[in-house]
């Protein structure tokens, strides 16, 4: 298999080439190590795992030499984002502060994929602390992530590295964290699938470990599968969780929910792209239910801000305390790199959310999550369907940021606040949400579509996602 076979492959096809030898553990870890490499410029990965990467393939390959039964995810690299713990490999956050860290061990998620024989072929970068969604980080070992499909524009963010880089074929699939968008805007802008599994209100419907992880908000946070099919990011999954792989769902018959308030406001190039893939679904026989939910966005507004900017005053002093950091919060502050991460790090030191949090958490979070729980019982649908952002990735910004865009030629927004428009509900009621490609802008650039679904209903979403992904198809290649 010559190296454009291999940089084809995804996850469950590199697995699948392994295990009956049509592909040796070390010739492909060569092979991406040398892609990375190649691609350096695109500043996606803060740190390359050759030497143990290459270790685990040559083992990996020996078990199968000897005749000995391989995991699932045999000879399986991966990129996992640098804020998820790596033993014996650094992890920064993508802040200077941290950025001599080397845990003792790796964190719970990726444990269980090592366990399976994955492999990690190095750490993604990020928006600094991931607090922000362009991944236009000033770190200096960190640099601006790029676009595979666009090198001036952004990745998406935080876990844009690793989006990137499945977009890139540096790895077939990699681990990313969301809180607020950071799984699914990267998955969106990169033309790959990402799923954020169910946290609902903590403890057995948080789906997945969120220790070894630096965190934002224990409410919010959670590690989630990438890949470029949806096949990929179940299989993740299904090893993360010991559960069963699925199968696709039947389409025809499927009640969907396509509320008009995620729909409206949208760039005009996401309304024609989204706008496609919604006949196509209908035409696969998707019924399409257009009830609204109205006042959605300003329950989340309520919500997600005073949790995201309060709670790490609680979860990260743990974390440094945990890991035996020896370090405090004030001095992460103090050696941001990122001009919009300082200003909003020095927000949550100040603790400028203390007053809003009880009410955030108490009265308008319980009312968010009834609102949407109330919708799917009434309505009687499966999941909601809309466009993961309502714009196209904005252009990096070197100077600061990329904290500003322009939307059809208007002037300046927010990026973050209008890239997250659509993301932010689907957190502040902690359940899943799966994103799939939905076709291409006419300059190029991919245009997601999210799939959201009630706590718990993460394998039903999987299965929804892999007949619709049969409809709407993969994203191409990027052309680099």
């Amino acid at each position: 298999m010559d190296c454009e076979e291999q940089l084809a492959l995804t996850a469950t096809e590199a697995v699948a080439a392994i295990r009956t030898g049509r592909l040796s553990a070390v010739a492909y870890v060569r092979t991406l190590l040398a892609r990375a490499e190649a691609l350096a410029d695109l500043h996606l990965v803060i740190t390359l795992n050759r030497e143990g990467a290459l270790a685990a393939a040559v083992e990996i390959d020996a078990a199968r030499g000897a005749g000995r039964q391989l995991g699932p995810l045999a000879g399986l690299p991966l990129l996992v984002k640098d804020n998820i713990n790596t033993r014996g490999l650094r992890t920064t956050g993508g802040t200077p502060a941290l950025g001599g860290f080397v845990p003792g061990d790796d964190a719970p998620v990726l444990r269980r994929l090592l366990a399976a024989g994955a492999i990690v072929l190095g750490k993604a970068n990020l928006h600094e602390l991931a607090l922000g969604i362009t991944n236009t980080n000033f770190s200096p070992f960190a640099g601006f992530a790029k676009n595979p499909y666009g090198i001036d524009r952004i990745p998406g963010g935080s876990s844009g590295g690793t989006a990137a880089s499945i977009a890139a074929r540096i790895v077939p699939a990699g681990l990313g964290t969301d809180t607020g968008a950071s799984v699914r805007l990267p998955a969106a802008f990169n033309g790959i699938v990402g799923l954020r599994p169910s946290v609902g209100n903590g403890g057995p419907e948080r789906r997945y470990s969120d220790h070894g992880v630096l965190p934002l908000s224990h409410t919010l946070d959670t590690v989630g599968p990438m890949g470029r099919t949806v096949a990929d990011v179940a299989l993740l999954d299904a090893v993360v969780t010991g559960t069963n792989f699925v199968r696709p769902a039947r389409l025809e018959g499927l009640r969907i929910g396509v509320p008009p308030v995620l729909w409206n406001g949208l760039q005009m190039a996401v309304g024609e792209v989204a706008g496609a893939a919604k006949r196509r679904l209908a035409e696969a026989g998707v019924e399409l239910v257009e009830v609204d939910m109205p006042d959605l966005l300003d329950r989340a507004n309520q919500v997600i801000f005073p949790i995201a900017l309060h709670e790490p005053n609680i979860d990260m002093p743990r974390y440094l305390q945990e890991n035996g950091l020896g370090l405090t919060m004030q001095d992460i502050a103090a050696e941001v790199a990122s001009p919009d991460v300082r200003n909003l790090f020095q927000n949550v030191v100040d603790d400028v959310m203390a007053g809003a949090y009880p009410d955030a958490m108490n009265v308008y979070r319980p009312q968010i999550q009834q609102l949407v729980g109330g919708y799917f019982v009434e309505q009687g649908v499966d999941a909601l369907l809309f466009p993961t952002a309502p714009v196209l990735p904005a252009p990096i910004d070197p100077v600061h940021g990329s904290g500003t865009m322009s939307v059809d030629g208007g002037p300046p927004v927010d990026t973050f606040i209008t890239s997250v428009r659509n993301t932010a509900p689907g957190s502040c009621v902690g359940m899943p949400g799966l994103v799939l490609p939905g076709g291409m802008s006419g300059e190029g650039l991919p245009v997601g579509l999210s799939l959201e679904g009630p706590v718990g209903s993460d394998r039903r979403l999987l299965a929804i996602g892999m007949a619709m992904e049969q409809v709407l198809g993969r994203a191409p290649a990027p052309q680099i």
